[in-house]
């Protein structure tokens, strides 16, 4: 099945049905914020990060912001990955240059977390997804997202980002009985979050596994794919024809591993990942990525040949464009509209 930009279904879904589409449909990762100056603007009349996330009027702003400047072909839910233990009640705050910080949760603290109504506490994701839905146009896709068991995990357990998520490896291993209870509980949480996110509008959703790739082979099998596997079953027995795209950056060759293992319905891929290993795997699946999110800082020929490259590699199967991880506060917005006109300006040869 071929499509072209002339189509008025969403691209994105498209693609993630097996379809090709060329130019292939656009978003970032972290499109909606830091590098957008009218995001601070909303920011700052909100009072701070979290309370922006929690006023569904301001989130739903700055989740079109993107595609009204650069007309990208999905919004994605403003929110974070953290609101989840914010919602069991963890004491989450937002310390600039720092970014997230928790208070450590403890062996004994795990088991007796309160599982109870946390997606409820969890609204005003559900309705930022409504209020976008309702002006939106029906070409772009919304996709809602939340981040992996085991990536949250080792937020909860460090009460911040370290070097390589010691803490949390290290706790695994003295505590794994805590740890896979944790596991659990936050896969669950994030399956039933997923499928409200679903339920209030969105079309796709994305589960962000940004730590997997620390883990040694024992672990990845226990820490990052039961627990999306998990997930994915509980979701496919309500949505079994939403796609849900899966991000364990990382973890290189265990990509092929990923998706057989957990279900999911797309694989998004980090830059280091060979375009030719990718090409491999969209024979089975749906690919998206993997720009070097400096390169789309640094523009100019470095940017320009990143995205060729993909391109020739990629463009021929189903395929969304994307940067390998998110996009750099420092990138300028003319970087941005270079990545796009230099995408969507490419002849469609094949």
């Amino acid at each position: 099945m071929c499509a072209h930009q002339k189509t008025k279904e969403k691209k994105l879904l498209t693609v993630l049905r097996g379809g090709r589409v060329f130019p292939p449909p656009i978003w970032i990762m972290r499109q909606s914020g830091r590098y957008l100056p009218e995001y601070h603007r909303v920011r700052e009349k909100a009072g701070g990060f979290l309370k922006l996330c929690q006023n569904t009027s301001l989130a739903a702003e700055v989740t079109l912001q993107p595609i009204r400047r650069f007309g990208f072909d999905a919004a994605i839910l403003f929110s974070d990955i953290l609101i989840i233990p914010y919602a069991l009640g963890r004491n989450l705050h937002f310390e600039k240059n720092r970014g997230p910080i928790m208070t450590p949760i403890t062996e004994r603290e795990i088991a007796k977390l309160d599982t109870k109504y946390v997606v409820e506490r969890l609204s005003c994701s559900f309705e930022t997804i409504e209020k976008v839905r309702t002006v939106l146009n029906d070409t772009i896709a919304i996709i809602g997202f939340c981040g992996a068991p085991w990536t949250v995990a080792t937020y909860m357990i460090a009460g911040q980002n370290t070097l390589d998520q010691l803490p949390a490896r290290l706790f695994s291993y003295l505590y794994p009985r805590a740890m896979q209870t944790l596991l659990n509980y936050l896969a669950d949480i994030s399956a039933d979050y997923l499928i409200q996110q679903i339920k209030s509008g969105a079309d796709v959703i994305q589960i962000f596994d940004t730590w997997a790739g620390v883990l040694d082979q024992i672990s990845f099998e226990i820490m990052c794919v039961a627990p999306v596997r998990r997930m994915v079953q509980r979701i496919k027995q309500i949505y079994p024809a939403v796609p849900i795209i899966g991000f364990p950056r990382g973890v290189g060759q265990r990509y092929a591993d990923y998706v057989r293992k957990t279900g999911v319905t797309a694989l998004g891929f980090d830059w280091s990942v060979p375009l030719s290993f990718i090409a491999k795997l969209q024979k089975e699946i749906a690919v998206q990525g993997n720009l070097d999110p400096l390169r789309l800082v640094a523009g100019g020929r470095s940017l320009e040949e990143g995205v060729d490259t993909i391109l020739t590699e990629l463009g021929r199967g189903p395929f969304i464009f994307n940067l390998g991880h998110g996009i750099m506060p420092d990138t300028p917005i003319r970087h941005v509209e270079q990545m796009i006109q230099r995408i969507r300006g490419n002849p469609d040869n094949g």
